[in-house]
């Protein structure tokens, strides 16, 4: 719908682009969420959130940096958590720096099954995403999505 300035609707150029990134959005986390289940029997969040503790010190992380950093709720990366301790891939330990907090840790099950996942996952990635752009349309993709989670922080958090 297009309207003039001022005015509470999108332009048609808006509406077009936010229906792109709309569908951008649903469609391809399930895409890469299709590839998990099937070749690993893992979740896309399951994955990130194994993905995210391998890059920490020691593989281990509070769990609620560990929810930021894989941007869920304490409650459902509790749940998460839990699901990957029964497979041996997660276990909870009391922070020793402040036991008030619970760090989640990354067993070395875990990152193994993590290191036998990524390779089918990153050829996923490649495959519907990288290589379908540029260098130079990654680069203002990466500037784009700075730029508006920024705008989003700023304004919810």
């Amino acid at each position: 719908m297009v309207t003039e300035p001022g005015q509470p609707w999108l332009t048609a150029d808006e509406l077009s682009a936010w229906r792109g990134f709309v569908r951008l959005a649903q469609r391809l986390p399930a895409a890469l969420e299709a590839q998990l289940q099937r070749d690993a029997r893992l979740s896309f969040l399951e994955y990130h959130v194994l993905a995210h503790l391998s890059e920490q010190p020691g593989r281990r992380v509070r769990m609620s940096d560990l929810a930021a950093l894989a941007n869920t709720e304490l409650s459902r990366l509790s749940h998460l958590v839990g699901r990957l301790e029964k497979r041996g891939f997660a276990c909870r330990e009391t922070d020793p720096d402040n036991g008030r907090y619970t760090q989640a840790i990354l067993t070395d099950a875990g990152f193994a099954y993590l290191e036998s996942a990524a390779p089918g996952h990153v050829e996923q990635v490649r495959d519907l995403f990288a290589d379908a752009l540029t260098a130079a349309e990654l680069r203002t993709l990466r500037r784009i999505a700075d730029k508006v989670l920024t705008r989003v922080d700023d304004r919810t958090g």
